[in-house]
């Protein structure tokens, strides 16, 4: 059986391809549905479904950013609301793409597309993995994920964070964190002078910090670049980030290894 996630922003979008493709696809199971392209990729490490419906623009990690995590280990199908340089771009392109609001027969064909690449990638004479080409892919993907950039403004990022250190509550700068590490329902803060839990989620401090000095390198794990000393790339696409002055080495997923070569 064939398995799909769906991430869009839209609940009611959700729904509404879930059920189209019940009909339309009844093989194919629906494993999970993400808010955001965040929880894509979070969802698509842990269940490796072999089709990704994405819409384009989400909060956060937008889809665009999302497929680049995801590479040629999925099917990918966009949806755009808009944008025409977008859909060009998907039809030069080696994906494919649904304009929103979209009806039946037109994702009847795009299920019929998946079905037929499906086959392919089975096929004896077939390579592994999805028959993209994924050196033509990139660029596409990175011009894409730069239009759909919003544009410069002043964004407020966390200057502290909060913990409570013993009896004491301490307001811990920035600048001097480490590293953050998910630690089931809390989340760890290493900083220079120590480290401590917060009842905070790597998910929402991702998007309250700093992208041009925190990146996350892992679903569990967000780290401060000016403390990277090295990333060393080890097998199956994952790769250690090593810290400087500590012993502590922090994982890379295959998602987010993409991130890792910009360091």
């Amino acid at each position: 059986m064939t398995r799909a996630l769906i991430a869009d922003d839209e609940p009611l979008l959700r729904e509404r391809l879930s059920t189209l493709l019940a009909r339309l696809w009844p093989e194919l199971q629906v494993v999970a549905q993400a808010r955001n392209g965040r929880e894509a990729l979070e969802q698509f490490d842990e269940l490796t479904p072999e089709v990704v419906f994405l819409d384009v623009h989400m909060p956060g990690l937008n889809g665009i950013e999302a497929a680049r995590g995801i590479g040629r280990r999925a099917h990918v199908v966009f949806i755009t609301a808009y944008d025409q340089y977008a859909v060009q771009a998907f039809e030069q392109g080696a994906v494919d793409y649904l304009v929103k609001p979209f009806d039946e027969p037109r994702l009847a064909d795009t299920v019929q597309r998946l079905r037929e690449r499906l086959s392919a990638a089975t096929a004896p004479s077939a390579g592994p993995g999805p028959s993209v080409d994924e050196a033509a892919l990139a660029p596409l993907l990175d011009r894409l994920a730069e239009r759909l950039r919003p544009p410069a403004a002043a964004p407020q990022y966390l200057q502290w964070i909060k913990a409570s250190v013993g009896s004491s509550v301490r307001l811990i700068p920035v600048q001097e964190v480490v590293y953050l590490r998910s630690d089931e329902k809390y989340t760890l803060v290493v900083w220079e002078g120590g480290e401590a839990l917060i009842r905070k989620s790597i998910r929402e401090l991702a998007d309250e910090l700093d992208p041009q000095r925190f990146v996350q390198v892992h679903r569990s794990v967000i780290v401060a670049l000016p403390y990277v000393s090295q990333v060393v790339r080890g097998a199956n696409e994952t790769a250690d980030v090593h810290l400087r002055g500590r012993a502590e080495v922090l994982p890379v997923s295959r998602s987010w290894l993409h991130v890792s070569r910009q360091m």
